[in-house]
């Protein structure tokens, strides 16, 4: 298994920097990962679980979305719209370079951009959410309330968000007080696979049975027992990838063939 350097264009003029797991051998397919809030390519979920997936024959893209890791732009424009285009473009970059995506899996509000941007790959098969909101204003839990007014009266703030200091504008705030889910995820129109931990005290779990609720058949959820939020344990990590390899196999290209 081997790490591949997949740098691509942005739907907004930035370049972003991307790494594939690459399976040994021929791949039973490709996927795109779309990393939690504020965190980035390299986080312990992202990593870990794409490498998880290449070991068992899954190549996957894992990517910084704009203004966060080594990608370009700025963490002060973004939006949580402007995060579903960096994934539809992260597909569109993948099938260029003969890697067509067949699974989109988001995990935290990478799960919340997932179920968003299907819609827009027609390559996409199956999609996998870990840990994902459905409210996505739930992510405004994160700031204090200090952060809030000020953001409100200013127009900007400085934040500190998982221990880092970030400037988040009023667009990013407002973007996901707006965002209502319920008829694209009623729409995706593609097998879905919900992944949450009972005990998760980031997203909580409500949020899962409303995705769940919303979604059409074929769908499937999963608990993940006492996993937490960030799957910073290795064995946690390793079963999500390993669940998420079984499920989603009926849908990779190779079974796709083998069933027609």
């Amino acid at each position: 298994m081997g790490l591949q350097v997949f740098d691509f264009d942005g739907p907004h003029g930035y370049r972003l920097s991307g790494r594939i797991a690459e399976p040994e051998g021929a791949p039973r397919g490709w996927a795109v990962f779309a990393h939690c809030f504020t965190c980035g390519k390299d986080s312990l979920a992202a990593s870990r679980v794409t490498r998880a997936l290449a070991a068992h024959g899954v190549g996957v893209l894992r990517f910084d979305f704009a203004g966060l890791g080594a990608s370009g732009g700025t963490f002060a424009d973004s939006s949580f719209a402007a995060d579903v285009e960096d994934l539809v473009a992260a597909g569109c970059a993948m099938a260029a370079a003969g890697r067509e995506p067949a699974l989109l899996i988001g995990h935290s509000l990478g799960g919340a951009s997932a179920l968003m941007a299907a819609g827009a790959m027609p390559s996409i098969r199956a999609v996998v959410t870990i840990g994902a909101p459905f409210d996505v204003a739930q992510v405004l839990r994160l700031f204090d309330a200090a952060s809030l007014d000020a953001i409100e009266a200013d127009g900007e703030a400085q934040v500190h968000l998982a221990g880092r200091p970030f400037v988040v504008r009023r667009t990013l705030i407002d973007g996901l007080r707006r965002h209502d889910p319920r008829t694209r995820i009623a729409e995706l129109a593609r097998p879905l696979l919900i992944m949450h931990a009972p005990g998760d005290d980031t997203v909580s779990i409500d949020n899962a049975t409303r995705i769940f609720a919303a979604a059409r058949h074929p769908k499937s959820f999963v608990s993940l027992d006492d996993a937490d939020h960030l799957l910073t344990r290795q064995a946690d990590a390793d079963y999500v990838a390993a669940l998420v390899t079984a499920w989603s196999s009926r849908y990779l290209p190779l079974a796709m063939t083998a069933r027609d």
